[in-house]
């Protein structure tokens, strides 16, 4: 019998037969280890375990314990949803069904809607099919006679994805008697594998994330290889829900979208302005401080300006439409950096400018599809504190070094204990993608892991994953409930540069090209508004709360006292309001801790006789008897150090 050689990752190799499979393998070195594989990868491709072997390869055997495990598991999982569709639902046309982040989704074509009760059913007969350890069988197909049969089914859009990605033949898997599944794979060997998942929801969906083509429903779910990770996972969901920005953004009236103007668009109602007003004016303060100089643009400019940052030809499918003047054609800026760079452009510059730190709460438009708006996250008017460095190669390091101080000190100030890191760098010119020169990445990439390590900021290399315009480093923080949120971006220029021609005039007396470094760190007002409210389930602190306290009269006999005491805290710069209605005291604090306010001030006739105020805290109830004065510096000291947590 013909052998073949096996290398594993820890060097050593085997003989085994030719046609052996790696699931064979795995058993061969151990039976934990076949108990726990997932996939393998062979020579570097990931392949199912059920793939027979041909010739001498490189093979690792992947399990729980390895990041891409996780993803094969569950994009199986979205095979299993789609065959209990196809059994429970004949006629049922299929569209796509990937693993994502967070779980799965499959979309499909059905006239009738799914609801609830659907999901359940769906999932019931998941369970059926899992139970009964269905294997997911691996086909090569040629590609007209695949076409034919697909046709034939009237599996339209499975014939779209096969023309227009399957070369002279493709692979497809069948699970069960009904379901097939145009698909390049790979999968767990069976489905009896797959130990813990979920149905989560339906939604809307189109085709290829077109609005202009037909809409399919969305079904979406979660699977993890554990009941107890699943389980856990779900807890954070239902502690999600509980902290959704949009439900208390309503409840606490601090934003709405009104469907009369648009979606996307955000209207801040009075206590929401309060709060974003804070973080714009703490925002500019930290301009100031740390040497930027603010400007303001406007929210149009002809098409020619995004014809020369490219804009026009590049990201015209995120743009506004364009507004035909008597002058000429106008767009509704998408980004910020053109218009800075026409300030720095306005006119000559010295070396001994440098660095140039423009800076603006600009507020830019973007089409964002109606499918993947989602509350203060995803909109299509948004304000960024965007700004823009232009420096020497010498000064480079330094600036990002700042940039990424100014970073872990957003998350600091507002409450964020936890982040995360990832340095996005180019594959090195190999696709030629990527705009720039050798010298300029090496430059580049070098001062951000410097800067990085500089700070003791650890990060992870990503590559091939940098804008084609230069690399990156983003910071990406950690919720309350342990959720990922992207959040800062500091990121290498290359392009625009060269495109608007800019220039200073060196120690040399030449002209030289400055570098640019794009850098966001709320990444957008809107979008860290609603982390902020999910991140403290709407209980700001009380530096950024809209009312910091509330006074509560127990009868109208003290109306006017708790004025008095509202007048002398508003007049120290407290945000202060009166309950006077005619209802019971124990009714109004319920309100004030509903509406999230961090102190409430109960005055009846004791503490109008002694002037003082029975403070009550919505963390810790009933704090006791206070001066007016006493009060107020206990209150003015948390607001003064921004203590996330009273």
């Amino acid at each position: 019998m013909e052998e073949i050689s096996v290398t594993l990752p820890d060097g050593s190799s085997l003989r085994v037969p030719k046609g052996s499979r790696p699931i064979d393998i795995a058993r061969r070195l151990s039976r934990r280890l076949a108990e726990e594989a997932v996939v393998a990868r062979i020579d570097g491709e990931l392949v199912d375990l059920t793939r027979p072997l041909e010739s001498d390869v490189k093979l690792q055997i992947l399990t729980p314990k390895d990041p891409e495990a996780l993803e094969v598991y569950r994009h199986s999982t979205a095979h299993l949803l789609a065959a209990a569709v196809v059994e429970l639902y004949p006629g049922t046309k299929l569209g796509i069904g990937p693993a994502t982040e967070t779980g799965f989704y499959y979309d499909f074509e059905r006239q009738e809607p799914f609801t609830n009760e659907d999901l359940e059913k769906i999932e019931a007969k998941m369970r059926e099919l899992q139970k009964l350890d269905l294997p997911y069988e691996r086909r090569v197909v040629p590609k007209e006679e695949g076409l034919a049969r697909y046709a034939a089914l009237g599996e339209d859009m499975k014939v779209e994805l096969i023309q227009e990605r399957a070369g002279e033949q493709f692979t497809e898997y069948t699970l069960g008697p009904r379901f097939v599944d145009f698909c390049r794979g790979p999968h767990v060997p069976s489905t009896g594998r797959i130990k813990a998942f979920k149905l989560l929801s339906v939604a809307g969906a189109y085709w290829k994330g077109d609005e202009h083509n037909r809409q399919l429903q969305r079904i979406y779910g979660t699977a993890f290889f554990t009941q107890k990770e699943l389980d856990e996972y779900l807890k954070q969901l239902e502690e999600a829900r509980k902290r959704d920005h949009r439900r208390l953004g309503q409840e606490l009236d601090l934003f709405s979208i009104q469907e009369v103007a648009g979606p996307g668009l955000i209207f801040f109602h009075p206590k929401g302005a309060i709060v974003r007003r804070a973080l714009e004016d703490w925002m500019r303060d930290q301009y100031v401080e740390r040497g930027y100089s603010l400007v303001y643009t406007p929210h149009v400019a002809r098409a020619d300006l995004w014809k020369i940052s490219g804009h026009y030809d590049f990201y015209a499918e995120n743009m506004f439409r364009r507004m035909e003047l008597e002058d000429a054609e106008y767009q509704l800026k998408p980004m910020n950096c053109p218009f800075h760079i026409l300030i720095y452009k306005d006119r000559m510059r010295s070396y001994r400018e440098l660095p140039i730190r423009l800076a603006e709460l600009g507020t830019v438009y973007r089409y964002e599809r109606s499918g993947v708006m989602h509350g203060l996250l995803r909109v299509r008017g948004f304000t960024q504190d965007d700004a823009h460095i232009f420096c020497t190669p010498e000064q480079i390091e330094d600036e990002i070094a700042a940039c990424l101080d100014f970073a872990l000190h957003v998350l600091k100030t507002f409450g964020f204990e936890r982040y995360e890191a990832d340095l996005s760098t180019w594959d090195g010119g190999a696709s030629g993608k990527y705009d720039g020169t050798a010298e300029q990445w090496q430059l580049a990439e070098a001062a951000l892991k410097n800067a990085s390590d500089r700070l003791g900021l650890k990060v992870k290399v990503v590559p091939d994953e940098a804008a084609f315009y230069g690399p990156k480093i983003d910071v990406k923080l950690v919720d309350a409930i342990g959720r990922l949120w992207q959040l800062s971006t500091i990121q290498f220029d290359f392009t625009l540069p060269r495109r608007f021609q800019l220039t200073y005039i060196g120690e040399d007396g030449k002209p030289h090209q400055p570098l640019m470094v794009h850098r966001a760190l709320f990444g957008s007002l809107e979008r860290f508004f609603g982390i902020l409210i999910e991140h403290y389930a709407g209980a700001f602190p009380v530096w950024l709360a809209p009312v910091q306290a509330v006074v509560l009269p127990i009868t109208d006999r003290q109306i006017a006292y708790a004025r008095e005491v509202a007048s002398r805290l508003k007049r120290a710069g407290l945000r202060v309001s009166v309950d006077e209605r005619n209802e019971k005291v124990n009714f109004k604090i319920r309100e004030a801790q509903l509406q999230k306010v961090p102190y409430m001030l109960v005055v009846g006739d004791r503490e109008a006789a002694a002037g003082t105020v029975s403070v009550r805290n919505r963390r810790h109830g009933d704090l006791g008897a206070r001066t007016v004065d006493a009060f107020l510096a206990e209150v003015t000291k948390l607001i003064a150090e921004k203590t996330p947590i009273e």
